[in-house]
């Protein structure tokens, strides 16, 4: 591989652009969430335990700015607010299964 595109790689595919996004506490239980299908706010709050509002907000807007959600507003009294996930959140699926996978083998080790 040429010196120039593995620069390219490390600015594109930085491990910690990636955590920056999806690593948080909240971030993978809301994608977890969501590909269950639309939510609305209030629905993503009571079904993602012990998240606070104010977080909530600011994971589904870093989420946002980073493709990984679409939020739809419908000018409804109040307003109404759907979350879905983006083509993008969708590729997250998979790896955030095998995660899932590996804590549950791991904490299966860990009790024998």
């Amino acid at each position: 591989m040429s010196e120039e595109k593995n620069t390219n790689c490390q600015k594109q595919c930085s491990l910690k652009e990636v955590l920056d996004i999806i690593g948080g506490k909240w971030a993978m239980p809301i994608i977890y969430n969501l590909s269950k299908g639309k939510m609305r706010f209030k629905e993503l709050e009571r079904n993602v335990e012990g998240i606070n509002t104010r977080m909530l907000v600011k994971e589904l807007k870093n989420m946002e700015a980073n493709g990984i959600i679409t939020r739809e507003v419908f000018a409804t009294v109040p307003p109404t607010v759907e979350y879905t996930l983006t083509l993008k959140g969708e590729k997250l699926l998979p790896s955030i299964a095998s995660l899932h996978a590996w804590g549950q083998e791991f904490a299966e080790s860990e009790n024998k």
